[in-house]
């Protein structure tokens, strides 16, 4: 495990992340004019324009009016995402992505992104050993690898002058999502300290959540795969359906409890050495500043000692089978108080038996935040504990269950009066590349991935158990090897000595029958008891 974590951290310093903000955009050159079009190093021009990847081309806003959550206009750095910071980034041609147009859309791989590959997301319960080391190590990777290209904004557009002064900080890689996570939650700035909106929130609580996450998880897979280089990585899931508990809470997996030090983790985990970030939202608004990266102490978790009153338990399989039998994705006023709305009881703001909104219980997705009573169960900070990514992939499971059953064309997706941010044109905040809402109310399969348990079950049976029985034996064939070669020399050295033992009898019968014997050696006479040798 400590080789392999070597290794991996060999490999920071030569793949490089992509993601918010990049560094060829986070100066007064770029800020000032607006103008988000790095250079592909493929060709050295902007978007890779000479390679036909892309154009540099002004951003396309669709303005539809968003709900009353929000009744305030031009205060907040995210509204109408990006305009405040860029009114230019590149526009990718064919399946070409990225900011500078340099990678392959999700579901493509190759040289010229012509090469369409389905990938497998996996129950964690049921991965191999090695892959479970494989999973954590490249968690640990991505965590203590500083991106080289992108960062973090430490302050506002206005804070930046209008961006003669930029305001930026390097960040990892794992805690660049953590940071976006925040970013996209974070309460909005009015003017003042203490001055602030709570209600508002451009990743949840409205039709954008489930789309916003898929987007999530898929860049976060996208990045882990550049930064390891293993293209076959894919995220694994925790089916927590009737757990008992947090079966993923052991040392092997996400982090057992620490016995002496309840609400932190075993220090035989990995993760009891990492440190969480914008996890104090109340400080940040009394002070009016952004969370810029520094560090705020260790992860924090005690799953199960929560209040009672408000998670009784994890979510059972006849919930799950409730949410999914609903038929509407989005209801009345497309927020937390929606009934019978498929987003709103998979996110867990309506009880899961009959759809109603309520504001007493947390279920579904939000109950295993609850539940974890910790750094999971802060909105803004909860994906510093990286539980946050198997259980948001289970929730994508759900939403594609959801679209698969009930086929529902993009209409169905709200195009206006949803609060902002979560119109189907709003670009999601604060993805660059840029994303809209309602590109991503697809099934998984546009975008290269499924789900095993989704699978018939001759492939269930070739991801969960033949695939994992061909790893295994991948990681132990040179041993196998040896222990072949070995094997067959000490059978050569059977086999020749068996050879001369052979040989050497055939000698001696040939040397006996040479004498020209003519009777038995031994002779008996009924006269002379005497034994006579006749030689």
């Amino acid at each position: 495990m400590s080789l392999f974590l070597g290794l991996l951290t060999v490999l920071q310093l030569v793949h490089l992340t992509r993601q918010q903000f990049p560094r060829a955009c986070a100066t007064a050159a770029a800020l000032v004019p607006k103008q988000c079009c790095p250079l592909w190093e493929g060709d050295g021009t902007a978007c890779g324009a000479l390679s036909g990847r892309g154009s540099c081309q002004d951003v396309t806003i669709i303005d539809l009016p968003h709900g009353p959550q929000f009744p305030h206009a031009d205060l907040d750095d995210r509204e109408r995402w990006p305009l405040v910071f860029y009114n230019r980034t590149c526009r990718c041609a064919g399946n070409y992505m990225g900011v500078n147009c340099g990678d392959c859309k999700f579901g493509y791989f190759g040289a010229n992104c012509a090469e369409r590959r389905e990938s497998i997301r996996r129950n964690i319960l049921q991965l191999t050993p090695a892959e479970k080391n494989k999973f954590i190590s490249y968690l640990n990777l991505a965590k203590t690898t500083i991106s080289t290209q992108y960062v973090i904004a430490t302050g506002t557009y206005a804070e930046m002058n209008n961006g003669t002064t930029p305001l930026f900080a390097d960040i990892s890689v794992y805690d660049l999502f953590v940071w976006m996570h925040y970013y996209s939650s974070r309460d909005a700035f009015l003017g003042g300290a203490n001055n602030v909106w709570t209600a508002i929130d451009f990743a949840h609580e409205s039709a954008g959540f489930l789309p916003w996450h898929r987007v999530f998880l898929l860049h976060w897979e996208h990045e882990i795969r550049k930064l390891t280089g293993d293209y076959n990585f894919t995220i694994p899931y925790w089916d927590w359906r009737d757990a008992p508990g947090c079966e993923v809470c052991t040392d092997e997996l996400m982090g057992a409890g620490n016995p002496s030090k309840p609400g932190l983790l075993d220090p035989a985990s990995i993760f009891s050495a990492w440190k969480v970030m914008c996890t104090q939202p109340g400080e940040y608004n009394r002070l009016e500043i952004l969370c810029n990266g520094t560090s705020e102490g260790p992860i924090q978790r005690n799953p199960g000692s929560h209040d009672r009153s408000r998670v009784a338990r994890l979510p059972t399989s006849a919930e799950v089978e409730f949410c999914l039998s609903l038929t509407e994705y989005e209801t009345g006023p497309m927020d937390r108080t929606a009934n019978m709305s498929f987003r709103n009881a998979l996110e867990g703001f309506s009880n899961p038996a009959n759809g109603i909104a309520t504001t007493s219980q947390s279920s579904m997705h939000n109950s295993l935040h609850v539940f974890m009573n910790g750094s999971m169960s802060s909105v803004q900070g909860s994906a510093n504990d990286p539980i946050f990514i198997i259980h948001h992939a289970f929730v994508d499971s759900i939403f594609e269950q959801w679209l698969r059953r009930h086929n529902p064309p993009r209409t169905v997706y709200p195009t206006a009066n949803a609060p902002i941010g979560h119109n189907d044109g709003y670009y999601m905040v604060p993805f660059m590349p840029l994303f809209r809402n309602g590109d991503y109310f697809l099934s998984s399969k546009e975008f290269g991935y499924t789900y095993a348990y989704m699978l018939d079950p001759g492939q269930r049976f070739l991801q969960e158990v033949l695939n994992p029985y061909l790893d295994q034996a991948q990681q132990i064939w040179r041993w196998l090897v040896g222990a072949g070669i070995i094997g067959a020399l000490v059978a050569a050295i059977v086999a020749a000595a068996i050879a001369l033992v052979w040989r050497r009898q055939q000698r001696k019968k040939r040397r006996r029958a040479s004498f020209g014997e003519t009777q038995p050696l031994l002779q008996s006479s009924e006269e002379d008891a005497s034994y006579q040798t006749n030689l």
